[in-house]
């Protein structure tokens, strides 16, 4: 049997589109606490959250974590995120693109 490009999909989860969202999400939110040499509880901090709970984010304990919470704490940690609105194999225009400024770090 051969898998898709979702391991979510793979393994039978509902919703498995959104699991794979919010796993990219956190990996992105690893990712910058890594490139900023943060701490977890410097992160926490900085995205309103306890260490604990940074620490539970981080060790996949993500499902109730809405896709927006974690789009907001990316912009707590100074990260911009633009969403591309477009029909499927269409040019983007530059009114497609929803943009969040993250905040200054």
């Amino acid at each position: 049997m051969r898998g898709t490009k979702n391991i979510f999909a793979d393994l039978g989860f509902p919703d498995a589109e959104t699991h794979l969202l919010k796993a990219e999400l956190v990996t992105r939110i690893q990712g910058v606490i890594t490139a900023q040499a943060l701490t977890q509880v410097a992160a926490a901090q900085r995205m309103g959250l306890s260490q604990p709970d940074v620490s539970r984010l981080l060790n996949g304990q993500f499902r109730e974590i809405s896709v927006e919470r974690l789009m907001r704490l990316l912009t707590r940690l100074g990260c911009d995120i633009d969403i591309t609105i477009r029909n499927h194999g269409k040019a983007v225009a530059p009114r497609d693109t929803i943009h969040l400024q993250g905040a200054p770090v």
